[in-house]
């Protein structure tokens, strides 16, 4: 969720009120439109040391505080405030089931054995620059009662 977002930005918010964005002390009027690009965020090297690394274990140790219900802004892949996405905790809940379920039934591969590549193409919704193509096959005989 953090490398990779489903969308670059999230929608656009509407500042209220002036107000003085507290990442660089920007002051933005009343009415001004802003556009949060998570994508960078989420790779920034002042916020995530080594931010390409894949290192689950960070949110163990030195990022334990962040979660991802919009309050940390860190880490925000649902988006945050009023606009956060409306599915969050059905996501949440559903996610681990299917990915627990997917693992458990089937076996997974790449037609030549390939690492997946994760390159994103240039597209409003992050897709992959090479679609992905993989070997399913089922892990376990089905068995009927």
């Amino acid at each position: 969720m953090r490398l990779y977002p489903i969308a670059p930005f999230l929608l656009p918010h509407e500042a209220m009120e002036d107000c003085i964005l507290f990442i660089l002390g920007f002051h933005v009027p009343a009415g001004t439109r802003l556009f949060t690009n998570i994508w960078k965020l989420h790779r920034d090297p002042n916020i995530w040391p080594n931010p390409l690394e894949f290192k689950p274990e960070r949110f163990l140790t030195t990022h334990s505080h962040v979660n991802f219900r919009g309050q940390h802004f860190e880490l925000i892949p649902f988006g945050s405030g009023r606009r956060m996405c409306p599915g969050i905790s059905f996501a949440i809940n559903v996610l681990h089931l299917t990915l627990a379920r997917l693992l458990h039934e089937f076996e997974f591969e790449t037609p030549d054995d390939a690492p997946v590549d994760m390159n994103e193409g240039p597209d409003l919704t992050l897709m992959k620059a090479t679609p992905l193509r993989v070997l399913v096959s089922p892990r376990m005989t089905s068995t009927k009662c």
